[in-house]
């Protein structure tokens, strides 16, 4: 992978190409679990991949390419939601999206939506992507012992949730 990621940084679309490739589900999974719909989910992702091929001279570190790629994510997601916001404040209503058919997928987002809001994330990173405690600390711009207690909380409304079903 890191011979990937230097030859994209050094200008190889084909390397470019293919690291985008290969981090598209996870992409897709967190923009997916922030906008809570594919339309926006695609764009979010459309506009990473722009955004990371235009500054993927900037990674300084190497190894942390998906980090910094995900951040990217985050901050076109945050702008998206912003956007409805001033829609529905200026009184336009988001078009609705259809509902996934995915069974697996279904399961995943009853899951999630028996947690807070600010849990859902750290679940997706933790288990779903598999970064660490400290990455996801740095991408979501948070103390670690924060991540750590909101891993525990999340955890801890999924049972409860579960036991009283």
């Amino acid at each position: 992978m890191q011979k990937i990621i230097d030859k994209a940084v050094q200008g190889d679309v084909e390397a470019f190409l293919e690291l985008m490739d290969r981090n598209t589900l996870s992409m897709y999974k967190v923009a997916r679990a922030i906008l809570k719909n594919d339309h926006d989910a695609a764009d979010a992702i459309q506009d990473t991949i722009l955004n990371c091929f235009e500054k993927i001279h900037t990674l300084k570190k190497r190894e942390y390419f998906k980090t910094w790629m995900i951040r990217i994510l985050i901050n076109n997601c945050n702008r998206i939601l912003r956007h409805y916001r001033r829609e529905k404040l200026s009184g336009e209503i988001p078009e609705a999206m259809k509902p996934d058919q995915s069974i697996e997928e279904f399961e995943f987002k009853e899951m999630l939506n028996l947690i807070d809001g600010k849990y859902r994330l750290i679940l997706i990173f933790y288990y779903l992507e598999g970064f660490t405690l400290p990455e996801i600390a740095e991408l979501l711009e948070l103390n670690i012992n924060t991540v750590k207690t909101r891993l525990s909380r999340a955890r801890e409304q999924i049972r409860t949730a579960y036991q009283e079903e």
